[in-house]
């Protein structure tokens, strides 16, 4: 059954407040109580490292797996950062969310994009410790299934879909990182992203796109699309579907007909067991809520393409 997103509802890292002032989805569509902006929920998070999650690749688009703490180099505020904590291929626990467009564009491809979402997830989460989540979104965004370890209650969530209305990407971006993704803490102990199947139009949300990109990035969220556009012809939405990858370190797809759908899927699945992850503490140590860029990247290897968001916001304290 399907569930209105409570876009107020509690959970958001040291940016709590700040989203608390957003303007929510209008009270009619909800199904449960809006959480007042004055009383955001607080919660502890770890305000002196930076979490850093990426893969490697070399120009042919193949997986380098093979490098150790010594090869990378972090650069913020023109000055080199001690890294403090490297591992390859993390075995930290996935929380994922599933975004799905069911607006009327996406009509005559539906089932293909059903069946392929659903051996995505049976692929990628392992029950013992992952979690994942569906979003739909059409004229509004309906949570459709909560974290939940259980891949069958995932995939029967898919296949309850039924396309219809408007298009509200922008919204389930933000609520999908601020309400959910971003709840469990400390937050370098997760990994968390989001799979979008969508066209990337967006003509009914109440956030903007770049307030749905920080929330992104302020929840340490990597956002992977997959654009449903089967016209060869590059659309404003296939940029947009573009940027949220490529400022989260994530990956965009554009598979030239729906069969390939399962590829760029498959594609994904590979990237999340393929990852790196470096934590650092920021010399000098900034709380001033501000996005600090940050250049990563691997020792005098130019022929080696990092997939790595370009900075962070720091908690304002």
């Amino acid at each position: 059954m399907k569930v209105w997103v409570p876009l107020a509802a509690a959970g958001v890292l040291a940016a709590a407040a700040w989203a608390g002032q957003q303007n929510p989805v209008p009270p009619a569509k909800q199904t449960q109580p809006v959480e007042r902006a004055d009383e955001p929920t607080r919660i502890q998070v770890d305000v002196t490292r930076v979490n850093m999650l990426f893969t490697v690749m070399d120009k042919k688009g193949r997986f380098v797996t093979d490098l150790d703490k010594n090869d990378f180099e972090v650069i913020e505020n023109k000055r080199p950062q001690t890294i403090q904590e490297f591992s390859a291929e993390t075995d930290l626990p996935l929380r994922l969310g599933i975004l799905i467009d069911t607006s009327n564009s996406v009509r005559e491809r539906f089932k293909f994009e059903q069946e392929a979402a659903s051996e995505f997830i049976r692929t990628v989460m392992r029950s013992s410790q992952d979690k994942g989540m569906v979003v739909s979104f059409d004229s509004t965004a309906q949570l459709v299934s909560d974290l939940v370890t259980d891949t069958a209650s995932l995939e029967h969530s898919i296949y309850e879909l039924r396309p219809g209305g408007g298009t509200a990407l922008y919204d389930a971006i933000y609520y999908a990182c601020r309400d959910k993704l971003g709840q469990d803490q400390p937050r370098t102990k997760f990994r968390r992203a989001i799979v979008i199947l969508s066209d990337g139009e967006d003509n009914q949300s109440q956030y903007t796109r770049d307030q749905a990109l920080e929330m992104a990035q302020r929840t340490d969220v990597v956002i992977y699309t997959i654009s449903t556009n089967i016209t060869r012809d590059e659309t404003e939405g296939d940029k947009v579907l573009r940027y949220f990858a490529e400022k989260t370190g994530g990956t965009a797809y554009f598979p030239f007909k729906i069969e390939d759908l399962a590829q760029s899927f498959e594609n994904i699945a590979n990237v999340l067991t393929h990852q790196y992850i470096i934590l650092y503490r920021p010399e000098p140590l900034l709380t001033d809520g501000l996005f600090h860029p940050v250049t990563l990247r691997v020792r005098g290897r130019k022929d080696l393409i990092v997939h790595v968001r370009p900075g962070y916001y720091a908690p304002k304290m």
